[in-house]
């Protein structure tokens, strides 16, 4: 989900107003929510880009009317553009989560693993391909890995469908990666649904109080995610954009370092949520 946030600064730069819209990830929306935007004359926009390439035009003509640019979690080929790119290693969220699950395949399912994954190639398929590659990578470092199934499932309620089928057409699987929030909580429920809780074990992404809860459940089917830090993250960008507006410098590219939360961890696990519940 692509969350858009957009600065209005008065003259004195004392008083700051945020209006927040979603794009939904459809690119149609985004271009018409950054025309509304320059329109209203912001001055600074606050986003994660749809596409690398397709974004480019409409924040090009916020750029030229001196909207300050900054870009999280995605960004667009054209360097010039943004004041500053936010972002965790798109590889490291799945290094991260495949270090976890190394462990766990060597001592729980004595060294080998028939994996199937949920990415979202069809969606933003660089980010999708570095989180999958990233942690097969590790996953399969001194493991005996066969990949059995490859799939794309980002939202919840579709991931529930197409892990319920990878489970069905392959019942050797005992281990899935989802490679965002969606497929990791469709993934969780398909094993449930299937009444393979102790059988299939599910490793993912993103940090959130949902996915935390199923980390500390006793069904034992989730059993470690990354987080990304989105509130790190959030109100760097925002920061970014106020000194860009200011004219003071700002970081071209800042890297918010991901989170491994595990099962075997639930003091972390358990810190992690209660750091979320204070947030809201």
């Amino acid at each position: 989900m692509k969350v858009q946030q957009i600065l209005k600064m008065n003259n004195t730069l004392t008083g700051i107003s945020l209006f927040e819209a979603n794009t939904h990830s459809k690119p149609e929306k985004e271009i018409n929510l950054i025309d509304t935007y320059i329109s209203r004359g912001v001055d600074a926009i606050v986003i994660s880009p749809v596409s690398k390439v397709a974004s480019i035009p409409a924040l090009k003509r916020a750029r030229d009317k001196g909207i300050k640019i900054v870009t999280y979690n995605s960004t667009i080929e054209e360097e010039s553009i943004p004041s500053s790119y936010l972002n965790s290693k798109q590889r490291d969220l799945g290094n991260s989560t495949g270090k976890l699950a190394a462990a766990f395949i060597k001592e729980k399912l004595g060294g080998k693993a028939n994996v199937a994954t949920l990415g979202f190639k069809a969606l933003l398929p660089e980010i999708s391909a570095d989180r999958v590659d990233g942690f097969l990578e590790e996953a399969g470092k001194n493991n005996a890995l066969n990949v059995v199934s490859q799939q794309d499932a980002w939202l919840a309620e579709k991931a529930v469908q197409v892990a319920g089928d990878i489970i069905t057409a392959n019942p050797e699987i005992n281990v899935i990666y989802a490679a965002n929030e969606g497929g990791t909580v469709g993934a969780v429920q398909a094993v449930r649904n299937a009444g393979k809780a102790g059988q299939i074990f599910v490793f993912g992404v993103d940090g959130t109080e949902q996915l935390l809860n199923f980390i500390l459940d006793d069904d034992n089917v989730l059993q470690a995610v990354t987080a990304q830090q989105p509130f790190v993250m959030g109100e760097l960008a925002i920061k970014a954009a106020i000194s860009a507006v200011k004219g003071e410098s700002v970081e071209k590219k800042v890297i918010v370092p991901v989170l491994g939360l595990s099962r075997t961890d639930p003091k972390g696990a358990e810190e992690f949520l209660s750091y979320l519940k204070s947030l809201n």
